[in-house]
């Protein structure tokens, strides 16, 4: 009798599995966004409701990281689920000091968009389910169909202008129209859809509209400051109006909604620019973000999580989540069991690694390399390299070559480095690092004492 109610509660089980719909997938990436800079992580100016309330409906990791603090090489791997090194966009643009003539420079350019094909695209693996896809905001890997979007807006290289999103850049900015044509005709079609929102927001330009600018003008804020401010709640209002779209069409309870920014940002007070140990750094105020994800019909364990997680988890998760086929060896982690459960990620550590902005050998990751770091538990290891870096030089000084080791939980800020009084959690870290990506020795710049 026990067999026969197993065996009963399995078959119930699969049925259920294989009846449950495959949800749509919503991707809202900020665009260079710190990770204190919302309501709901605590911010005490910043007004982000739209964000604060999807944030009450959905498993927020607060401990999330993207492995590069780079928008192209962060983005990329969103869409294929691999690092930088293995796909082997590094960095925004191969170097004008390696890649002088124009010729040579579109070759390059051409060279690294074709990088894309080296791995299965998020687009592809839904697309084989019968999703349909639109891309809208940044994309720098050609035309949308590159990547395998059915739908979009960016033209791409070597279209004139075509440059990490093009006419994509307009989403959110001007209007959300073309998604919501798009939406409406995934359901004429009766297809479901993942849809891309790299909205362009709150990067630079800082230019809000003034009347979302003037309740922070009138708090008495350094104006760069104010502008970056209205930026972010620019960006959660449509955000706002994004989830609307899918509310006012019934669509909200079947869509899995994935949230995480490409990298950090802090901005200075004497202008709108990044401030040290932020975009393009490994410190946290480049590589951390939240990271949450909101499904009202997958039975999800809502609430805030202190797992670390990193945006390499969020393509087998999504892969998961649809059905979807799932490449092998992917180095991220399913985490549908956790986001049901609430248990606790088995996986011990993160990875990541910070490359120049400009690539000086896009066949040679290394030659670019100028950190890899490692978070577990409360610790965080970097490593510094002596890769190539063209411009951006003041983004990447290098001052400390020696292993920098933080404590997270005690000094996020990471201003005391604790590597000398700590050998032996230096050495076990190191041997981790090495061992996800071994490196050449004659690329480290000194390694520990």
């Amino acid at each position: 009798m026990k067999k026969l109610i197993s065996l009963l509660f399995v078959f119930g089980s699969t049925l259920w599995v294989s009846a449950q719909k495959s949800p749509n997938i919503l991707y809202i990436l900020s665009d260079d966004q710190a990770w204190t800079d919302y309501g709901f992580m605590g911010h005490p100016q910043i007004k982000t409701p739209h964000l604060d309330k999807l944030a009450n409906e959905s498993v927020l990791f607060e401990r999330g990281y993207v492995p590069t603090a780079l928008c192209r090489p962060s983005l990329v791997t969103l869409v294929n689920g691999q690092y930088a090194h293995r796909h082997g966009i590094t960095g925004n643009d191969p170097s004008p000091k390696s890649y002088q003539s124009t010729k040579v420079q579109k070759q390059a350019k051409a060279q690294l968009i074709s990088y894309l094909d080296r791995f299965d695209t998020l687009p592809d693996l839904l697309g084989e389910k019968g999703y349909l896809s639109h891309q809208s905001g940044k994309w720098w890997e050609g035309n949308f169909k590159h990547g395998g979007f059915s739908h979009g807006m960016t033209r791409g290289f070597p279209q004139p202008g075509g440059r990490h999103g093009d006419d994509g850049l307009r989403i959110g900015r001007e209007d959300l129209q073309p998604i919501e044509e798009f939406v409406d005709y995934s359901m004429k079609e009766k297809k479901t859809f993942f849809l891309w929102y790299g909205v362009f927001l709150p990067h630079t330009p800082h230019n809000p509209p003034e009347r979302l600018l003037k309740p922070y003008r009138d708090l008495g804020l350094p104006l760069p400051i104010a502008k970056y401010y209205a930026n972010c709640t620019w960006f959660d209002e449509t955000c706002g109006q994004l989830i609307d779209i899918l509310e006012e069409r019934n669509l909200r309870d079947d869509t899995l909604i994935v949230y995480v920014t490409d990298n950090g940002w802090i901005n200075r007070t004497d202008k709108s620019a990044y401030a040290p140990r932020s975009k393009q750094t490994p410190y946290e105020g480049g590589i951390r973000t939240p990271i949450m994800l909101s499904w009202p019909n997958g039975n999800l364990k809502n609430g805030r999580r202190k797992d670390v997680v990193s945006s390499i988890d969020l393509f087998p998760t999504v892969l998961a989540a649809t059905g979807a086929r799932t490449p092998k060896r992917l180095p991220g982690v399913n985490l549908l069991e956790n986001l049901k459960t609430g248990k606790t990620i088995e996986r011990k550590r993160i990875f990541g690694e910070s490359f120049a902005h400009d690539i000086a050998d896009i066949e040679n990751p290394e030659d670019s390399l100028l950190f890899r770091w490692t978070i577990e538990g409360k610790w965080k290891l970097l490593l510094t390299y002596d890769g190539e870096v063209n411009r951006h030089k003041t983004t990447h000084p290098r001052d400390e070559k020696r292993p920098q080791l933080f404590n997270l939980l005690k000094d996020p800020k990471e201003e005391n480095n604790l590597a000398e009084q700590n050998p032996n959690v230096v050495a076990k870290l190191v041997a981790k690092i090495d061992n996800w990506w071994p490196v050449k020795e004659r690329k480290v710049v000194k390694r520990w004492e």
